[in-house]
């Protein structure tokens, strides 16, 4: 029933060691204010995110006001938003926890239905939207990680090791296809991150030379030239783990285009892209980091179910009683 030493008590004060402290080094990294933000929103704003583009948001009625809403499944198109409501200025950003249910979501020892993460957005000008400044970001990015790991390791000598490399490796996932042309996405992944131990993986939404995207991505948030995803190699798991996706949001022309690609071009007449389109919104890079699975790494968790408590299926259940494995 243990965490890698861990009573699962002693689990739960590692958990909020480090979510307080990786906290505080992205909000310096980044210059981050921290904000409220909704739990819900109205489907007609636009404001809620499709993900991959065929998650169903769960709904609910308001009965005393006539109103229907959906949980929210990541902010990255309200926090553009809230960075205009609350005149932020470029170089500067803010942050917010979230949390979401993803009920399409298939759960295993890294996927829960129960989504926490810090979801993050600055603001930058039209011409940094580069490859450059998303480079920039995410190496501010990986030394958060890398002043957790320190300060975790700090605190539990005995227990924890050093696992992340000194810098983080970046490839396009045309660049990954190309070395691994006969693997699947997922395969390629973890190839590359064992290799690796830190990767960020550029470029994900457009299809690649074999006709397809190396994954899904919704059309209107992240610009499908400007993303990636932060991938560690797990050693509790042998396996990689995703811990970060983010991006340089679109603008006019990035969102006209995803839109059109995508067969979504009747999203134009929702609240947030009329106002993306019509330049009354600020430029952005911005993205999500999740909150349980930098306690899995770094607490080096086999299970997401030791660090979050949620509904898991009998067969995981099951699965997880006969590894000794603790779900909270």
């Amino acid at each position: 029933m243990m965490v890698n030493g861990f009573t699962p008590r002693e689990a739960q004060v590692g958990i909020k060691q480090i979510k307080d402290f990786f906290e505080r080094k992205l909000a310096e990294q980044l210059n981050l204010t921290r904000v409220s933000a909704p739990l819900f929103v109205r489907p007609e704003t636009g404001l809620n995110d499709n993900l991959n583009g065929v998650e169903k948001a769960v709904a609910f009625r308001i009965t005393k006001h006539d109103l229907d809403v959906e949980i929210v499944q990541s902010l990255a198109k309200w926090k553009r938003m809230a960075l205009k409501w609350y005149e932020f200025k470029p170089g500067e950003g803010l942050y917010t926890d979230m949390n979401a249910i993803r009920p399409d979501e298939y759960v295993d020892s890294l996927h829960s239905i129960y989504v926490d993460q810090w979801d993050w957005e600055r603001i930058i000008l039209k011409e940094d939207r580069t490859y450059e400044t998303l480079v920039d970001t995410v190496e501010r990015i990986y030394e958060a990680f890398k002043a957790t790991e320190d300060f975790i390791n700090g605190l539990y000598p005995s227990r924890l090791f050093k696992k992340l490399p000194g810098k983080i490796t970046f490839i396009s996932s045309q660049e990954l296809e190309d070395r691994y042309p006969d693997e699947s996405p997922k395969r390629r992944e973890h190839l590359i991150a064992k290799e690796y131990g830190a990767v960020f993986l550029t470029q994900i939404g457009e299809k690649l030379k074999s006709g397809l995207p190396h994954d899904n991505r919704a059309p209107d948030y992240d610009d499908w030239s400007l993303n990636g995803d932060i991938i560690f190699w797990n050693p509790a798991l042998q396996d990689s783990i995703e811990l970060s996706s983010m991006g340089i949001r679109v603008d006019e022309e990035a969102l006209e285009k995803q839109l059109r690609i995508s067969g979504t071009e009747d999203r134009k007449a929702l609240e947030y892209h009329n106002k993306l389109l019509a330049g009354e919104l600020p430029y952005t890079v911005g993205g999500g980091i999740g909150q349980s699975r930098i306690c899995m790494y770094f607490l080096q968790a086999k299970h997401i179910g030791q660090v979050q408590a949620s509904i898991w299926s009998e067969e995981e259940i099951k699965r997880c009683e006969e590894e000794g494995i603790f779900l909270l």
